[in-house]
C-alpha cells in the first residue's frame, strides 16, 4: 500500500474512558460491551506523557473523547494541563452533552474553547429510541449554556440514520441559521452489525441534495489541523454546515488523525485492525525516544486507500472501544 506522508499527521484523538451514560445504537454492540478493568485504563499522567511525545512527533491538535469523557473524575484539571503542553495548539472535547450544563463553566475556566456535542434528534421519544434514555432536555440545556459562555467553535455532530432520523436533516440545518453553530452531518459508519448498518446508511450526497434549496453554499476554508468535514455556509446563515462522507467519499488520502484508546493502544486508522501497544512499554519504563518511535511508526502506517471495512462492512468495531 502507498503510505501517506507522516508530516501530514497532526491530529490525535484521545479516548480517556470506555464508559458512557448512553447506549447509542451505532456505538454499543447489541450484545453489550465488556468494560475495561480500571487498572487497564491509562492514568491522566500516562496520557499526558504520551501526548507530550506525540507533540514532539508533530501532533498539534488533541481531541478528548470517550465513551463519555465528562464522566471521568478529574477531567477538567486534565484539560487544563493538556492545554499547557508545548507544541499543542488546539484542545477539543467531544461529549454527548448530558453533563455539559453543569460542567460548561468549569470547562471554560480550564481553557477549553472547542466543543463538539453529539446529538442525533430533536425529538424526545426518538432520542430514547436512539440512545436508550429520555434525556434530550439535558443535552439541549448544555448546548444553550455553552452558547452563552461563548464556546467557539461549537459543533453539533448529527449522525444521519435512514429511516430513523433522516427526516430531521432540514431541522438540524436550521439550527445554524441564526446561531454560531457548526452543524455537521455524518455518515453512519460500519461499526455495528452489517444488516443494521445497511438498513440505516444514507449517503452524504443525498443529505446535500435535501438541503440544496437553501441556496448556493459558500465553502469555508479549513485549518491545517481540521478533520475530514467539508464546511459550507448557506446564504444568510450565521453558522455553518459540515458534511462528513467517510464511507461514500472516503477521505483516507487526506486523513491527518491517529487514535489513542483508553487502553493505551494507538490506531493509525479507525477501521484497520492494526494497533500499536503503547501501554506496555510505557509501564515497563520505556524512554521518550522509544515512545516517539512508536508514534512515527503509526504515522508511517497510514494508508491513502480505504481499508476493507469501509468497502465491505463486516462486524466492525464498537465505537465505545475506540473513541468516537
Amino acid at each position: 500500500m502507498t503510505g501517506c506522508s507522516p508530516t501530514n499527521i497532526n491530529y490525535l484523538r484521545v479516548s480517556i474512558i470506555d464508559r458512557c451514560n448512553l447506549k447509542c445504537l451505532y456505538c454499543l454492540p447489541r450484545q453489550g460491551w465488556t468494560k475495561l478493568p480500571a487498572a487497564e485504563i491509562l492514568s491522566y499522567e500516562e496520557f499526558l506523557r504520551l501526548i507530550r511525545v506525540a507533540a514532539q512527533a508533530g501532533v498539534r491538535k488533541i481531541r478528548v473523547t470517550g465513551g463519555e469523557p465528562l464522566m471521568r473524575r478529574g477531567v477538567v484539571d486534565f484539560l487544563a494541563r493538556l492545554s499547557k503542553i508545548s507544541g499543542i495548539t488546539e484542545v477539543c472535547l467531544t461529549t454527548n452533552g448530558l453533563l455539559l450544563a453543569d460542567m460548561a463553566e468549569d470547562l471554560w475556566k480550564a481553557g477549553l474553547r472547542h466543543l463538539n456535542v453529539s446529538l442525533d434528534t430533536l425529538k424526545e421519544e426518538r432520542y430514547r429510541e436512539i440512545t436508550g434514555e429520555y434525556r434530550l432536555h439535558q443535552v439541549l440545556a448544555g448546548v444553550e449554556r455553552a452558547l452563552c459562555l461563548g464556546f467557539q467553535p461549537l459543533k453539533i455532530n448529527f449522525v444521519v440514520l435512514k429511516g430513523l432520523n433522516d427526516d430531521e436533516v432540514r431541522d438540524f440545518a436550521e439550527l445554524a441559521r441564526t446561531r454560531p453553530l457548526q452543524v455537521r452531518f455524518i455518515e453512519f459508519m460500519p461499526t455495528t452489525e452489517p444488516q443494521r448498518w445497511a438498513r440505516h446508511f444514507l449517503p452524504m450526497a443525498e443529505v446535500r441534495q435535501r438541503l440544496a434549496d437553501l441556496g448556493t453554499m459558500k465553502e469555508v476554508p479549513s485549518g491545517a489541523t481540521a478533520g475530514p468535514a467539508r464546511i459550507v455556509r448557506p446564504p444568510g446563515f450565521t453558522g455553518t454546515l459540515g458534511f462528513i462522507s467517510s464511507v461514500s467519499e472516503h477521505s483516507c488520502s487526506r486523513c491527518n488523525r491517529l487514535r489513542l484508546t483508553a487502553a493505551g493502544r494507538l490506531r493509525p486508522c479507525l477501521f484497520a485492525p492494526r494497533e500499536l501497544d503503547l501501554k506496555t512499554p510505557l509501564r515497563q519504563g520505556a524512554g521518550d525516544e522509544e515512545l516517539h518511535r512508536l508514534f512515527l511508526m503509526a504515522m508511517q502506517e497510514k494508508t491513502c486507500r480505504p481499508p476493507l471495512a469501509l468497502v465491505e462492512p463486516s462486524q466492525g468495531t464498537a465505537m465505545i472501544a475506540l473513541g468516537g
